[in-house]
């Protein structure tokens, strides 16, 4: 059973930082068959939008509210994500959910509430 579990959520200033984590583990038969990693984000009535996800090679694509100011790494291991959040703004305040896409199945994370506010 794949798990994806998310750490770093919480409260900061504006123009403050952030830093989003997500680990993917359980029965990936190696770290090759993940994909992509990435990060969504959902506020109250609208659509999960993506804010940013990166490939098994490392490519990288951002939602451009979002560039220049949010960086997505993943560790040499290849099951863990982390999302870089700088500049943060009060539009970036809503709850964000890890991505994985392994084996041609999605998985998601429960959500971490990210809190943008003086």
């Amino acid at each position: 059973q794949v798990q994806v579990v998310e750490s770093g959520g919480g409260l900061a200033q504006p123009g403050g930082s952030l830093r989003l984590s997500c680990t993917a583990s359980g029965k990936f038969y190696t770290t090759h068959s993940i994909d992509s990693m990435g990060w969504y984000r959902q506020a109250p009535g609208n659509q999960r939008e993506l804010v940013a996800i990166i490939g098994y090679y490392g490519n990288t694509n951002y939602a451009d509210s979002v560039k220049g100011r949010f960086t997505i790494s993943r560790d040499n291991a290849g099951n863990s994500a982390h999302l870089q959040m700088d500049s943060l703004k009060p539009e970036d305040t809503t709850v964000y959910y890890c991505h994985v896409f392994a084996g041609g199945v999605n998985y998601w994370g429960q959500g971490t509430q990210v809190t943008v506010s003086s």
